[in-house]
């Protein structure tokens, strides 16, 4: 059984103290995001999408990235997710994939939206078929494709994730 301790409300302070300066200093969307271990800040980051010219520059892509680097892994269980507002579609799923054990939000998604960052589209997106989402996608060369699987089927140096 996981046993997390109670969510600190300093940490999440600390993700919208980062947002908010990202706005009063231009440099990007008001999001802020900090990842938490052992009850201290390993990651942090703010949104910098326009500042980078990166779409995937999101707050808690970057704080994700920032402690995987501070850390030196790729997964990052025993730690939790602070963040300003609650997580798009693609940090959300960066969650899951980076194994965090919690994410802690302030603002809701209606919040985001009333602001002009709503996001509702893409989830709507992925319930669909593929074949009726608004962007097309097909399959191409799937043999050819499939070569890059059995070469790391078959790699001995090969770190499963």
């Amino acid at each position: 059984m996981n046993v997390r301790s109670a969510p600190n409300p300093e940490f999440l302070r600390r993700a919208i103290t980062l947002a908010t300066e990202n706005v009063l200093s231009a440099k990007g969307g008001p999001f802020g995001a900090v990842i938490v271990r052992d009850g201290r800040i390993v990651g942090e980051g703010a949104n910098s999408v326009t500042a980078t010219y990166d779409p995937t520059a999101h707050a808690e892509v970057n704080a994700i990235r920032e402690a995987c680097r501070a850390l030196g892994n790729y997964a990052l269980a025993g730690c939790e997710l602070y963040t300003s507002c609650e997580p798009c579609p693609m940090c959300l799923a960066a969650s899951y994939w980076a194994r965090l054990d919690a994410i802690y939000y302030g603002s809701s998604a209606a919040d985001a939206a009333l602001a002009g960052f709503d996001d509702a589209f893409l989830y709507a997106e992925f319930c669909k078929h593929q074949q009726f989402r608004a962007l097309p996608a097909r399959q191409m060369l799937a043999d050819e494709a499939r070569a890059s699987f059995d070469a790391w089927m078959a790699s001995p140096i090969k770190i499963p994730y």
